[in-house]
């Protein structure tokens, strides 16, 4: 029967899933030296972001055919080492969009209404209501980077809460921006424009410091980062 490893926590469905065409072993929490030492043995490879597939991993793997990624990003795997050796590499994009873009959506509701400041002064005894009106999303602008799956859902609710969006992704057409409603901008001017800014990108070579703090003080001099100032929130 094949053999699967289950390195990181998923829920118990997927398991039981699993269970019906294959031999599931679970062992949450391995280091790459306690991965490669037992990778052998498996056909299959089932993980989120915990665990670290690297090449010397992939070259322990044996019979390994498949690593499956309960997830978006494939990010955590050496792709090009497991399509050398023949291992296919899939994920499950989907699976989070909903969730990943209302925690965004959240933040951006927590951060706007001051509403962790808010619960720490109640449960101290507080009740100050007119410090912590914070402000409305209402025609507010939402600068999205990355207009992925998750980053169009934000845009998607961010529309129909009455905020306008605009957004950075060269990897999309100008029709398919206006199909979303969002209107494109180079990163600099979306920055520039921004009430608020999410970022829903994968991590890339292309990506990784795509906004530093030259970018950030560019548009906001005397802003703290992290902090509500000028209306601009980041």
């Amino acid at each position: 029967m094949t053999k699967v490893l289950v390195s990181d926590s998923i829920d118990q469905a997927g398991i039981d899933i699993l269970t019906q065409v294959a031999q599931v072993d679970q062992k949450v929490g391995l280091s790459i030296d306690e991965l490669k030492n037992i990778i052998s043995d498996y056909e299959g490879l089932m993980i989120r972001s915990g665990t670290q597939v690297t090449s010397d991993v992939i070259a322990e793997a044996k019979k390994l055919r498949i690593i499956g990624r309960a997830g978006v990003g494939v990010d955590n795997v050496d792709v090009p080492s497991a399509t050398k050796k023949g291992v296919l590499v899939v994920n499950s994009p989907g699976g989070n969009t909903i969730a990943a873009a209302e925690h965004a959506l959240a933040m951006i509701l927590a951060l706007s209404r001051n509403i962790p400041q808010a619960h720490a002064s109640m449960f101290s005894g507080g009740w100050d209501r007119k410090k912590y009106v914070g402000n409305e999303l209402y025609k507010k602008t939402l600068g999205v980077v990355g207009l992925g799956k998750i980053g169009s859902h934000v845009a998607k609710v961010a529309n129909a809460m009455g905020m306008e969006v605009i957004g950075f992704d060269p990897f999309v057409s100008t029709e398919r921006a206006q199909q979303m409603q969002v209107r494109l901008s180079d990163i600099e001017d979306l920055f520039k424009q921004s009430d608020y800014v999410t970022l829903h990108l994968p991590r890339t070579p292309e990506t990784e410091n795509l906004v530093d703090m030259d970018l950030l003080r560019k548009n906001e001099t005397n802003c703290k980062i992290g902090e509500l100032c000028k209306g601009r929130n980041y």
